[in-house]
């Protein structure tokens, strides 16, 4: 019978007891490249990644049948809370007509299923079917309305901080686009709560996808993971960079983070409002000021996201105080 040394043991051990991640990130490339991974191995012990906050996927459908949907936690909370369905206005939020996204779209953000993590991997998510398809179109604003109007009336019940208002109309708009969803946003906004959208795939340099070029949503565009040089749609409108493929990956990990950055602020009491006048906005200006610069031709200047400054800036404040 083989025998493990008395060193094997201790190191064993310590290995047990440190509170490391076993767990692996969903994309690693782009978790090292926005500090992901190191905001969870320097923040284990203070923040619960999620935990009590859930993530309104706003899209296409899902299928819920998927294993990483029906898997519980490790403490045996479901990963998918409530779903809803606001073009049949029922709870099914199955896939119909060319509907494909959404039951992809929450993983960047959320994944939680047999030793893979998204960004925000502890919480939970809802969601919502509120059209056929993620390259949608203008048309496709009723429906998104109702979607966003069941998260009005039910985020105090399913606790849903965050909104991944997945869709792209695909055309590039330099102005916003009056529709339906935007007296949604305004109310959403006002009570503190992140809704934010990809910019889009195209290569636009001169306007960014609807939902994204609304007020009151924040535009999310990318940069080539592991390069801070932009890529995909951009406009002014864009707030933040995110590095992925296409920026629908770049909203999923912005929610995300948004999320964690929340946890951060409540759990420190950091003083938000110095920072904007409400919540959304000051976590969006906080995530800008802390992020790192990307030049966009001689004129245009964004700035990257960088998750573990961003708490590093919330939790140096409370030290100061």
């Amino acid at each position: 019978m083989t025998t493990c040394s008395p060193l094997f043991l201790l190191l064993l051990v310590l290995f047990l007891s440190s509170g490391s991640h076993a767990a692996e990130p969903i994309s690693p490339l782009e978790f090292k490249h926005i500090r992901v991974t190191d905001a969870w191995e320097k923040y284990a012990k203070k923040l619960t990644f999620g935990k009590g906050q859930t993530l309104a996927l706003v899209d296409d459908g899902c299928n819920l049948s998927k294993p990483e949907w029906t898997a519980k936690m490790d403490d045996n909370r479901p990963k998918v809370l409530v779903s809803y369905d606001s073009v049949d206005g029922d709870n099914d939020p199955k896939h119909e007509g060319k509907g494909y996204h959404g039951s992809t779209i929450g993983i960047p953000s959320s994944l939680n299923f047999q030793g893979k993590w998204g960004v925000a991997y502890n919480n939970q998510v809802a969601v919502i079917r509120a059209l056929e398809c993620c390259h949608c179109n203008i048309k496709d604003s009723k429906t998104l309305a109702a979607g966003l109007q069941w998260i009005l009336d039910n985020h105090e019940k399913y606790h849903i901080t965050t909104v991944n208002l997945a869709p792209v109309d695909d055309k590039e708009h330099a102005e916003p686009v009056a529709t339906e969803i935007d007296a949604k946003l305004v109310e959403l906004r006002k009570r503190n709560i992140w809704v934010s959208a990809p910019a889009g795939n195209h290569n636009f340099k001169n306007g960014i996808s609807w939902p994204a070029c609304q007020p009151n949503c924040f535009a999310i565009g990318a940069v080539r993971p592991g390069k801070d040089e932009i890529n995909l749609d951009r406009h002014e409108k864009v707030e933040l960079l995110v590095p992925a493929s296409a920026t629908s990956s770049s909203n999923a990990f912005a929610c995300g983070a948004a999320m964690i950055l929340r946890e951060a602020i409540e759990t420190s009491k950091y003083d938000w409002k110095a920072d904007g006048k409400n919540l959304p906005e000051a976590m969006m200006a906080i995530m800008q000021k802390t992020g790192k610069e990307v030049q966009d031709g001689p004129k245009r200047t964004f700035r990257r996201l960088d998750l573990l400054a961003a708490l590093d800036h919330v939790f140096s404040k409370v030290k100061d105080r």
